[in-house]
């Protein structure tokens, strides 16, 4: 069994953390929840800590027809899995960016986000019992604080208030059906406008009124809430909350439908600052792989194993930070250099072998693979 060292494991050099800024991210996955909602999850082939607060969002940078697009979407997933990040996207009859995104991004593409940011978000509301509601696609980040929550066994005491259309239309319905079977202090209340001629139903029916929302959590006025939605569900709760006498500085919300502008303007700014420093001649490098016959031209200084996607090559790896080993292939030739957690042995090393996740091209390569 190869050891591996937890202080480097750790160490700040070896394994970055996200901030605020612009990156580049591979889509390494695609999870249709609904007829009409997807889930992008994206991650890097270096190792780095995608650290956020619950609720916060990104903006991702998009080139649709010729025309750079910048549209934000906040994060689904939770800190709690932190080598990957992911977004959750209705697709919206006209929509440029959402139709682009459900009809395009596919496994293995390669686009550019901004962020994270976002004050809507649960760790500066700490709390020991919260209120989250929520409807239609506005579950995403309600949805990360409750994974944040359920993943690091926290005893907050949890009422989940979700509203959509049909049964249907219920976003990561088998996921909340599970962490309120696992845990005690989750209860999960969804609430659907009406149901098809045909589907079983057993939760509550039309909308979240004062009597419902008694039924759900007599002790509300007592909770956190956080609230996201379309503008008219947020403003119906609001509504309600302050004609029960709910003190609205416990309140909290955030609508899909609006960014802060100034959010949108500094990814703008990042977005034209990395479109100069593409104005710069890179030093390019070639990277031959023997086994497929493939090659691509890629940066100096380009990870191998994303090299290798470029090369629509597919050298499978699991924990993406050099320490599972699965990702391990043999240089025939040329110049590298890897800093991995643990993953590949001494005498591996000096028969040629690299860990591809961890591996950075440092000149013209020849790949046994």
């Amino acid at each position: 069994m190869t050891h591996f060292n937890t202080s480097e494991f750790l160490d700040p050099v070896r394994t970055q953390t996200w901030s605020n800024g612009r990156h580049l991210v591979r889509c390494v996955r695609v999870i249709r929840e609904t007829a009409d909602v997807c889930t992008f999850t994206f991650s890097l082939g270096q190792p780095v800590l995608f650290f956020f607060k619950p609720g916060q969002f990104v903006t991702l940078e998009l080139e649709i027809a010729g025309q750079r697009v910048m549209r934000s979407y906040t994060i689904s997933s939770s800190p709690s899995i932190p080598y990957s990040f992911s977004i959750t996207v209705k697709r919206v009859p006209g929509g440029e960016v959402s139709n682009w995104l459900h009809d395009n991004l596919q496994s293995g593409d390669q686009i550019a986000v901004h962020g994270p940011v976002g004050q809507f978000n649960c760790l500066d509301y700490p709390a020991e019992k919260v209120l989250l509601l929520s409807g239609g696609v506005g579950i995403t980040p309600v949805m990360s604080m409750a994974r944040w929550w359920f993943d690091t066994d926290t005893d907050v005491d949890i009422a989940f208030v979700h509203s959509a259309r049909t049964p249907g239309d219920v976003i990561y319905r088998h996921e909340l059906d599970y962490m309120s079977s696992r845990i005690g202090n989750f209860q999960l209340h969804l609430v659907c406008e009406h149901h098809d001629v045909g589907q079983v139903w057993g939760g509550y029916r039309g909308r979240v009124d004062i009597n419902m929302l008694k039924l759900i959590a007599p002790d509300f006025l007592e909770r956190e809430v956080f609230c996201c939605g379309p503008e008219p569900y947020m403003k119906a709760i609001r509504t309600l909350l302050e004609q029960a006498g709910f003190d609205m500085r416990q309140y909290h919300e955030e609508s899909f439908d609006a960014t802060p502008a100034r959010d949108v303007r500094q990814a703008e700014v990042h977005a034209d600052e990395a479109q100069q420093a593409e104005l710069v001649e890179l030093e390019m490098v070639r990277v031959n792989f023997a086994d497929s016959g493939q090659s691509v031209e890629v940066a100096l200084g380009c990870n191998l194993n994303e090299a290798a996607a470029e090369a629509g090559i597919n050298i499978p790896k699991a924990c993406g930070i050099g320490i599972c080993g699965a990702c391990r292939v043999r240089i025939i030739d040329g110049r590298s250099s890897m800093a991995h957690n643990g993953g590949i042995s001494a005498e591996e090393i000096e028969q040629g072998y690299v860990l591809s996740c961890c591996t950075q091209v440092d000149g013209d390569l020849q790949v046994e693979f």
